[in-house]
């Protein structure tokens, strides 16, 4: 089959119900992939519940000729995130591809910041990615293939030139910094069986940043399709040797991340001069 094809694949894509989980499902659905359309069609703040959203999905999946179908497990928890493998498992035999969507905002000054607060963004942005990799991992080290692409955010690693810029600091940010460190240390233990692992930093228009560009419009085209369509890529036989990479997608503008230490900075001289060699 043509590599960029994904025939024979089926894939978890957790909050597949609106933004860029949908675009996710209904490209990967397209390029011949069988999809878990994985969505508790929650509000913004968390509460609620709506199968309609999930289902919603699927069926413009089916008209359109594709296979899916709908879970409304809740993945924050590694049980949730194993049923939600499980989902795909009953109807479709097997998940090869996992990709890690599902997120909410949230932000918190330090004396504000409440445990509960930080152990849901965790169990949310953490714990359910995970649980849905190991989950999934034993199919995939068996059949020698298998993708799990997470979601990132650059407000992980904020720039100090964003200091006093506000955003959503001590919650969200640690949560998909975690999910950073997570991603590498997976694609470590993935290498020697044929799964790659990688996350993409979106760009993209949704309800979860309406908010912001009514305050500060673009001029971008930031539909979720183009996250979706390095989504595609990353989870099709054409990038079977890229792996432990993140990825920032803002409509066409592509970009890699790398960190690097460096010796040569004003702080590093401060030190240097203070304690000596």
């Amino acid at each position: 089959m043509p590599t960029s094809s994904l025939e024979g694949r089926v894939a978890l894509v957790t909050g597949a119900g609106r933004g860029i989980g949908r675009a996710h499902a209904l490209l990967m659905a397209q390029r011949g992939a069988r999809v878990v359309v994985s969505d508790l069609g929650v509000g913004l703040d968390g509460a609620g519940g709506d199968s309609s959203v999930a289902e919603g999905v699927v069926a413009e999946i089916l008209a359109a000729g594709g296979e899916a179908v709908a879970d409304c497990n809740d993945i924050a928890s590694f049980a949730g995130s194993a049923a939600a493998v499980d989902a795909g498992v009953q109807a479709f035999g097997k998940v090869d591809i996992v990709v890690n969507n599902a997120g909410l905002p949230g932000g918190a000054a330090i004396e504000d910041l409440t445990e509960e607060q930080l152990q849901r963004a965790l169990a949310l942005h953490l714990y359910g990615p995970l649980g849905a990799a190991k989950a999934a991992w034993p199919m995939m080290r068996a059949q020698g293939w298998g993708r799990v692409i997470n979601t990132v955010s650059e407000e992980a690693f904020p720039a100090k030139a964003d200091l006093g810029r506000g955003g959503l600091g001590l919650i969200y940010g640690p949560a998909k910094a975690a999910v950073w460190s997570a991603t590498i240390g997976l694609a470590n233990e993935g290498r020697a069986c044929g799964i790659t692992v990688n996350a993409i930093s979106p760009g993209a228009f949704t309800r979860m940043n309406a908010s912001v560009f009514e305050k500060s419009p673009t001029t971008l085209d930031l539909d979720p399709v183009h996250v979706a369509r390095v989504a595609a890529w990353l989870a099709s036989d054409d990038a079977a040797d890229v792996t432990a990479t993140v990825i920032h997608v803002a409509g066409v503008h592509r970009r890699e991340y790398s960190m690097r230490r460096h010796a040569d900075t004003a702080v590093i001289a401060r030190i240097d001069s203070a304690i000596g060699g």
